[in-house]
């Protein structure tokens, strides 16, 4: 155990305890067990009275941990760059070595749609409290109120200093204090700072797996309406597809939220850091993704022949409140909610099928670090070893977690990015005391 002195020297100092850092915590505490030294210790540094804050309020307090996804398809997910970069992380630890990481802390797990892995008691508290409970059994020190102040190098050491005077030195420093989002669980950009005190380049951050905001009342009128099966495509001003997800989307008071919209948000929010003057990218809902639009053509033209002279629900199958519904009908010029479809024309044929297929909603930005689960950008990539993440020219440093420029798309991603990136982590630090 590593007490609270005013000047401590440790073997491997850990900054942030939420996901990343417990979970580096406890395998580099563990490995230097296995090795038979538990000395000189592992310390991990949290700025907040509690551990895993974001991890408690992670899923709705669920915890959705990780994915169903082997290695290779979840890390597609995060784009080309970032999939090149996590991929030795992820094979070393994938989706399912974790599942059973956590069966082995005692935390049973459950599938659930979207590729997604619950906690089976659906507390993420027993996540959170697993994971605690497994660093300190293994020998690592948790100081809880350890707000860090600087990190910088001293000779063979790693210097960091905490607001309240303490200094640690340690032979390995590894950095995991999250990005900007949610704020309230301590993730203020602190390690922003200590990157740029060490000249290290980084990818500006920007709030992602956000909320987007309409200033179209129609959307806003739409309130509650929550269409699963459909396909999100954002498109640049003049109409070029810059990402797809087809995830369920939630019309909001505000404008779209649900996985659909929060997976594509991170373009528009790189839009309003930007400052720039001029339309923003839109959204295009395709709500029929299963059917093309010849497809909806031939339906349609069948069943103005066909007797008993159907009606557009009808003929189409699609089931889809009557609200939303109405909105399709206003966008394709149709007299009526619910026509039949011998007495469309031709013209509102044409329109009905491109509003299907890409129902355009207007966004003009998103709401905000406050409501973002996630930090996009940060330690740029190209100066972190993908199989160690040590950081290149700074001999026992580690980034990993949020604090690098990787962000993946909502369904236990970036909770698997953290376990891998940690894991490969505290297996070099722990090496390097060896040397």
């Amino acid at each position: 155990m590593v007490e609270p002195a005013a000047r401590v020297e440790v073997g491997v100092a850990i900054v942030g305890a939420g996901a990343a850092g417990l979970w580096a915590a406890q395998v580099a505490a563990s490995r230097l067990a296995e090795l038979g030294r538990p000395d000189p210790g592992v310390l991990l540094l949290e700025k907040t009275p509690r551990t895993g804050t974001k991890v408690l309020a992670s899923g709705g307090t669920h915890c959705n941990l990780t994915t169903t996804l082997p290695p290779d398809e979840a890390a597609a997910l995060f784009g080309k760059e970032a999939e090149r970069f996590l991929l030795p992380a992820l094979w070393n630890l994938p989706p399912a070595a974790v599942r059973e990481r956590f069966h082995q802390l005692g935390v049973p797990t459950v599938e659930a749609p979207l590729e997604k892995i619950f906690p089976a008691s659906g507390r993420a508290k027993d996540v959170r409290d697993a994971m605690e409970a497994a660093a300190r059994a293994a020998g690592a020190s948790i100081w809880l109120d350890a707000s860090v102040a600087s990190v910088a190098r001293e000779g063979e050491r790693w210097r960091t200093e905490l607001a309240d005077g303490r200094v640690v030195l340690s032979r390995a420093l590894m950095l995991c204090p999250g990005g900007k989002s949610y704020a309230g669980s301590g993730t203020t950009g602190d390690g922003y700072v200590w990157l740029k005190s060490l000249d290290l380049p980084i990818v500006e951050p920007v709030p992602a797996l956000v909320p987007l905001t309409s200033p179209e009342v129609w959307v806003r009128e739409l309130t509650g309406i929550a269409p699963q099966d459909v396909e999100a495509r954002l498109l640049s001003p003049k109409g070029k597809v810059l990402a797809t997800r087809r995830r369920p989307v939630v019309f909001t008071h505000q404008g779209l939220s649900g996985p659909g919209a929060m997976d594509l948000s991170e373009p528009v929010a790189r839009y309003e850091a930007g400052g720039r003057i001029g339309p923003l990218p839109r959204l295009a809902l395709d709500l029929a993704p299963d059917l093309g639009r010849d497809e909806l053509r031939a339906l349609l033209l069948d069943a103005a022949t066909a007797k008993g002279a159907p009606r557009l629900s009808r003929a189409l199958g699609l089931e889809l409140p009557k609200r939303l519904r109405a909105q399709i009908a206003a966008s394709a010029g149709l007299d009526e909610l619910d026509p039949r479809v011998g007495h469309i024309t031709k013209a509102q044929r044409h329109e009905l099928i491109e509003t299907l297929k890409g129902l355009q909603v207007p966004v003009d930005g998103t709401l905000g670090y406050d409501k973002a689960e996630v930090t996009a950008g940060g330690l740029a990539l190209k100066v972190v070893d993908p199989n160690t993440l040590g950081v290149r020219g700074h001999p026992g440093l580690h980034v990993f977690g949020e604090l690098l420029d990787i962000q993946g798309p909502i369904g236990g991603l970036n909770f698997q990015a953290a376990w891998s990136t940690a894991e490969l982590a505290a297996i070099d630090a722990v090496a390097r005391l060896s040397t």
